[in-house]
């Protein structure tokens, strides 16, 4: 592994699929009583939040902790930068108190890697999540889940990438980090990647990308194995996009409908969170075919193996370097 995680483009595949095996020995501490390992005692981890968010500032708070991390949670609302402070006088405070991994989203695209190279903190540096650059660890989640639905289910697939697999991603992909990310992870891990949504919301120079385009969703449909559908970001957005929300969730919106043209071992999936009604269905959000919920346990195992390669000096040797927790003993074992 590097010294940061910077964009998902800077991952090879053997690097992507050590953190994938990694994060699968690592998903075992879940199911014991005690769900800690003591592999990052007396290291600081910082979420250096920006931006609100629900779902990754916990799941990486959770993978701290439960790697025996110190955590450090960071809110731009209610600290000095609401007053004016800079990033770089940030990030000297957070040198200054010792932190050995900083855990950045920031509303500018670009920002990690700036606190990454410009030597203001000697710490690694993760991204997660930069304007509408990339989101590297929703991306790796993906793939994990993945491979666990398509590849070798819980516990299996070790070794394994997605060759062959068809990925649709759908929606928003002109605002979206991590469709960005996932167009390069995937692509890298062998999948075949199609990008679905109206040419108003399609980036310009994705003719460059690795990957399809197609403006028609249910042409694509029986071809995936799965369909990745994206929240529309009506933040981030400065003009009108399309006409109407009814007239996008008919062209580009998931039902019942549109699932059952799926393939039967197709899954769903979505970063969350969810727009139901307009991109996707409460029906085909509650299937048993959607995976969101089961992302989100997913991400606190990436995103362990992630702060476990980057923070214990652990190399690209194989996923045999990765913690065995099946095997630790817990504090009541060791009396």
């Amino acid at each position: 592994m590097q010294r940061h995680l910077i964009s998902a483009a800077d991952l090879t595949r053997d690097d992507a699929v050590l953190i994938l095996d990694t994060a699968e020995e690592l998903a075992r501490v879940a199911d014991r009583p005690i769900k800690k390992l003591p592999t990052l005692r007396g290291r600081t981890v910082v979420n250096l939040f920006f931006e609100d968010s629900t779902r990754t500032r916990i799941s990486f708070e959770a993978a701290a902790k439960r790697l025996s991390a110190d955590v450090i949670n960071f809110s731009a609302k209610g600290s000095s930068v609401s007053k004016g402070e800079s990033l770089k006088d940030t990030a000297a405070t957070l040198e200054a108190m010792g932190a050995d991994a900083v855990v950045i989203r920031h509303h500018d695209s670009g920002a990690p890697h700036r606190l990454a190279t410009s030597g203001w903190i000697g710490g690694s540096v993760v991204n997660a999540g930069d304007g509408t650059h990339e989101h590297p660890t929703q991306a790796l989640l993906d793939a994990f889940t993945l491979r666990r639905r398509l590849v070798g289910g819980p516990g299996g697939g070790a070794g394994q990438d997605l060759a062959g697999r068809r990925v649709t991603v759908v929606g928003d992909i002109l605002h979206s980090r991590v469709a960005r990310s996932n167009v390069h992870l995937l692509t890298t891990l062998g999948a075949e990647v199609t990008l679905v949504a109206p040419p108003t919301l399609v980036p310009i120079g994705v003719e460059s990308w690795p990957c399809e385009v197609s403006y028609d969703l249910d042409a694509v449909l029986p071809k995936s194995d799965a369909v990745m559908m994206l929240r529309v970001q009506r933040e981030r957005m400065s003009a009108a996009f399309f006409p109407t929300e009814r007239e996008y969730s008919r062209r580009y919106g998931l039902d019942g409908r549109r699932m059952a043209r799926m393939p039967e071992h197709a899954v769903v999936m979505h970063p969350g969170p969810m727009n139901r009604g307009m991109e996707i269905t409460a029906e085909v959000a509650d299937s048993g075919r959607c995976t969101a919920v089961e992302q989100v346990g997913n991400g606190v195992s990436i995103r362990m193996a992630v702060l476990y390669l980057l923070l214990s000096g652990a190399g690209p040797a194989g996923p045999a370097d990765a913690p065995a927790p099946a095997t630790t003993r817990s504090p009541e074992e060791s009396k």
